[in-house]
């Protein structure tokens, strides 16, 4: 049996082909131009691995989500806990690019970090944010 496998380590993208043995494991890796490409063939078959970005609640912010994103792949199949666990967390404004709002996600070494800052929003602002939208009343 074979699996096609686009590489992403570099923009060349390869088509690698990796071809398994009837129980699944891996017989033969070839399209490769580097070695990268191996080892990401490799990591496809046996446990793929993605950068998981999504949004978070800030509460209080100038703007209702601040974007996050692991810092590492991490396994596909952790993926629908993570989101599970993205949706329940809110986090108090201001927030900075950079902030780690989840540390080690199961193990992996792989932390949940901030992508845009979100300042605190200050009293009054979202009023004076909707009289100045429409222009003028009068």
């Amino acid at each position: 049996m074979f699996k096609n496998v686009v590489c992403v380590q570099c923009p060349i993208g390869c088509k690698i082909k990796v071809e398994l043995t009837e129980d699944g494991h891996i017989k033969s890796i070839t399209g490769n131009r580097c070695p990268r490409g191996v080892e990401y063939a490799k990591d496809e078959i046996k446990d793929p691995k993605r950068v998981v970005p999504t949004s978070i609640r800030v509460l209080n912010g100038e703007l209702p989500l601040a974007s996050v994103k692991t810092d590492k792949p991490i396994p596909k199949r952790f993926i629908p806990e993570l989101m599970k666990i993205v949706r329940e967390i809110k986090v108090e404004a201001p927030v900075k690019a950079g902030d780690v709002v989840l540390r080690n996600l199961f193990g992996t070494g792989a932390n949940l970090v901030v992508t845009r800052t979100v300042r605190r929003l200050e009293d009054g602002s979202k009023e004076i944010q909707k009289d100045s939208i429409g222009g003028s009343n009068g």
